[in-house]
């Protein structure tokens, strides 16, 4: 597969302060292109980041038919350059795509892409822990009609911003008891665009609150806990690790799949099941509840102070040996090459 690459004539990344990162606002110097027409995927492009046009009748823009990933590229003190479990990204791109009617792309132009791409903009990426390459692959439905039906044209593209460690502050959350971010039989499982769209005004409410994230329930019954914002979740009581199965209302983590293998290798107990409001809130009366933490490729692992819920609030209490801070620092390990890693999850490029 022929990749034709069209480099910049002068770079941006002197222009960048890299000590002064806002997360996904600044992007590296190139980008990947790759159309589907007639049927069929082309042969990607490399070419100078920058602006695309579309037909206004684009039907990403009518009917939603988009779908993204995200993912992150390390480099270590070795000045050497690795991903992490790409190979469940491209997976999970396709079975997203599936569901939205996309075409899927074939893992060749993903991974020989991708690789050409980070090979040149080797600069971009910082050595040192916590600082990384936001990788941003998506797919866009392009054909210009507004007939209510699946496109006959898309492009491929992955775009890439410059990253240092992710910190949110301290996170409070409320639990929703009105708004949904999924159903059964819908769309939750993919990283469809919409999804979190549709999560924007929810959790604005919640942010007049004073809180900054939202845990979302079940759309039936908002009486079993899913997801955080736009992460997975983790309950500990007691030293049990608990967080909810996936499901077609729940995304499959690729961060979320990783702690609860690490948890289970290192002899935590780890249960994946279906847990309630009201566990949770008796387990926090009790004393029982010692963490609550998100997961997901941008923060990797982020520590929950408190919730809401009626009219109830609730602060967790410090923890000297916080499962959040273990899993997290076991798995930056591995992406930056510090420990060995026993998986096979650190992919070199």
């Amino acid at each position: 597969m022929d990749i034709n690459i069209t480099p910049v004539k002068t770079s941006k990344i002197k222009d960048i302060d890299f000590s002064n990162l806002a997360f996904g606002h600044v992007f590296t110097d190139h980008m990947l292109v790759c159309n589907y027409k007639n049927g069929a995927w082309e042969a990607p492009e490399i070419m100078p980041y920058g602006p695309l046009s579309f037909e206004p009748s684009a039907r990403v823009f009518h009917y939603g038919q988009a779908v993204f990933e995200g993912m992150k590229a390390y480099k270590d003190e070795a000045g050497d350059l690795f991903l992490f479990r790409p190979d469940e990204s491209v997976k999970r791109l396709n079975k997203s795509s599936e569901r939205l009617a996309i075409p899927a792309l074939p893992e060749e132009i993903f991974h020989k892409g991708l690789a050409e791409l980070l090979h040149l903009e080797n600069e971009w990426i910082k050595p040192g822990k916590g600082n990384s390459l936001y990788i941003r692959p998506f797919v866009i439905a392009t054909e210009g009609a507004i007939a209510a039906s699946p496109a006959q044209e898309y492009k491929f593209i992955i775009i890439c911003s410059p990253a240092q460690a992710y910190y949110a502050g301290e996170v409070r959350v409320l639990i929703a008891e009105k708004f949904s971010r999924s159903a059964d039989g819908g769309v939750g499982y993919a990283k469809a665009a919409g999804n979190y769209a549709a999560q924007f005004y929810p959790t604005s409410l919640a942010h007049k609150e004073g809180y900054q994230q939202i845990i979302w329930t079940d759309a039936n019954t908002h009486e079993y806990l899913e997801e955080a914002g736009t992460m997975n979740i983790f309950f500990r009581i007691g030293d049990t690790l608990i967080t909810a199965p996936t499901n077609d209302r729940i995304l499959d983590g690729i961060t979320r799949k990783s702690i609860v293998q690490l948890a289970q290798d290192e002899g935590v107990n780890m249960e994946v099941r279906d847990f309630s409001v009201k566990e949770l809130k008796e387990a926090a009366r009790s004393g029982a509840l010692k963490e609550i933490f998100g997961s997901g490729t941008a923060a990797v692992v982020n520590p929950i102070k408190g919730f809401k819920h009626g009219d109830e609030v609730f602060e967790l209490p410090e923890v000297t040996d916080s499962f959040a801070a273990r899993f997290k620092d076991k798995l930056l390990n591995i992406q930056y090459n510090i420990e060995a890693d026993p998986y096979g999850w650190r992919v070199k490029i």
